[in-house]
């Protein structure tokens, strides 16, 4: 959560201070989706520490812990506004596809992925 939370921060998306509010999200609610999937962002109060909207996704073949729960891809966003609904529905779209999903945890591919979010 927190390499989601840097990863989002080092491009721009985010003050460093939002990597925090992801923390503090965890603590009242986990943000694992199921699938081998987590979706870490921000309390509510962080939304200014939001400079634009963005995604972030790390690949963790091996999982790392959530919760009790092993997340394979950890999807760090932002959103300015209620943008981060529109990420969230696009994240959702794409996993709910086995093969596509599949692809996100092995690939090595960056144009890959970017193909799916597009």
């Amino acid at each position: 959560m927190k390499a989601a939370g840097k990863l989002l921060n080092e491009l721009g998306y985010v003050e460093e201070g939002y990597i925090d509010a992801m923390v503090k999200r965890e603590e009242t609610v986990t943000t694992y989706m199921g699938l081998g999937v987590a979706i870490p962002h921000g309390t509510g109060d962080a939304k200014k520490k939001v400079q634009k909207t963005g995604i972030v996704m790390l690949q963790y073949p091996e999982g790392v812990d959530f919760d009790g729960e092993k997340a394979q891809l950890v999807f760090g966003i932002a959103g300015i506004g209620d943008e981060h609904l529109g990420l969230l529905a696009k994240i959702s779209e794409i996993i709910e596809d086995p093969e596509r999903l599949e692809q996100l945890k092995t690939t090595k591919n960056v144009d890959e992925i970017m193909e799916m979010f597009k």
